[in-house]
């Protein structure tokens, strides 16, 4: 009774042309296999794929206008682990906040006008230069740019240096 109602399982065998549940569950996996597949890859590719550096650690970031910084002054730039020096004649300096002797944080104590080293006790002044410890050179720099009264200072290029020289601070 069963096969005059469904028609018999020969039937259904014999026709290559219909479509059953198990065609389509076949396709719905293939379909979804290609979609999983698909997905990781963009995924992997946006993972992958060099960004570039924008206003942060190793790119060019606006420390602030010009005219904010007083002479003698030392600001702290935190998206750039540096500091802004406006020394007395109103030139600027981007000191790195690294010690030279073992790369630490050197923070700057306002009390006392240098930069104190916390690990093995090297001192800097303003400009970065050795005042004691064992740094065995004064700190590095960043290039300044001026750009509309606003400077510009990039992170990507440290620049190691012997001694202080007028050279080096950029004049606005």
């Amino acid at each position: 009774m069963i096969n005059k109602l469904h028609g018999s399982s020969h039937e259904l065998r014999g026709d290559p042309y219909r479509f059953t549940r198990r065609h389509l569950l076949g396709v719905v996996w293939g379909a979804s296999t290609v979609a999983l597949v698909g997905q990781f890859s963009v995924a992997l590719y946006n993972y992958l794929k060099p960004q570039p550096v924008v206003g942060g650690f190793g790119g060019k970031i606006t420390a602030g206008l010009a005219k904010e910084f007083k002479p003698g002054s030392v600001s702290y730039i935190q998206a750039g682990h540096f500091y802004i020096s406006r020394l007395e004649d109103g030139s600027f300096l981007a000191l790195w906040q690294r010690c030279t002797h073992l790369g630490c944080t050197v923070p700057y104590v306002s009390a006392k006008k240098q930069f104190q080293c916390p690990c093995h006790g090297s001192i800097f002044n303003r400009r970065g230069e050795v005042l004691a410890g064992p740094a065995p050179r004064p700190m590095d720099l960043f290039p300044i740019q001026v750009v509309d009264g606003k400077l510009i200072v990039d992170t990507s290029q440290a620049i190691s240096r012997d001694k202080f020289e007028p050279s080096q601070a950029t004049h606005v």
